[in-house]
């Protein structure tokens, strides 16, 4: 895998990741707060934590994109998965 290949990978699942993290710890709405600030949305974060929601996705993506090159550099593929295969004999195929 190339070097510009990897980091490409890395930056979508790093976005994917990011948004799927966003709503975790998200306590109260400014609304809930009772301090809307003016030219927000009343359903903002009242304490948005992005260093926090970002380290944390940097850590997840890091260990997804680990477990993803170490199963690009194992040779397993999908030849590999078992798939259940037709009982052999002689049986009739549709459009024969």
């Amino acid at each position: 895998m190339s070097v510009a290949f990897g980091l490409a990978i890395y930056f979508m699942l790093w976005w994917i990741i990011l948004f799927a993290i966003l709503p975790f710890g998200m306590r109260r709405t400014q609304e809930e707060a009772g301090e809307v600030i003016q030219g927000s949305e009343p359903s903002a974060p009242e304490k948005p934590q992005f260093l926090k929601v970002i380290v944390i996705t940097t850590v997840v993506t890091t260990i997804v994109f680990s477990g993803y090159v170490a199963l690009r550099n194992s040779g397993f593929g999908l030849d590999d998965i078992p798939f259940l295969q037709p009982p052999a004999g002689d049986y009739a195929h549709p459009g024969d």
